[in-house]
């Protein structure tokens, strides 16, 4: 039995970056729960998305500005995007590296 999910190529970080996700006319606030210069994971904390696979949107912060990307999966009330390859994107996800990124613990401690 073959797995769906397949193995990101580039190495994700985790965040805690409030944004919005867009897609026509419906905007919906999130949080980039990981981060990577391929993509990310937005979690809705329950919001309605509508967007199938494949459709496109943007992902706004003002860690990193404007995204546009892809929607690759959707589940249990999270957003997978895929970044689309350019130039513009690679550098503002380097950017947040290199000036905003604080290293954030997978789990609370208690």
């Amino acid at each position: 039995m073959t797995s769906r999910l397949r193995n990101r190529g580039a190495e994700r970080k985790k965040t805690r970056i409030l944004g919005t996700v867009k897609y026509f006319n419906q905007t919906v606030e999130g949080r980039v729960t990981d981060l990577s210069p391929t993509g990310l994971a937005l979690d809705l904390g329950g919001r309605v998305f509508h967007a199938d696979d494949g459709s496109p949107v943007k992902v706004e912060s003002n860690e990193f500005g404007i995204l546009e990307g892809t929607v690759k999966w959707r589940r249990s009330g999270r957003l997978g995007v895929q970044f689309n390859i350019n130039s513009n994107a690679n550098a503002q996800v380097a950017s947040y590296f290199r000036f905003f990124h604080k290293d954030v613990p997978s789990r609370l401690a208690r």
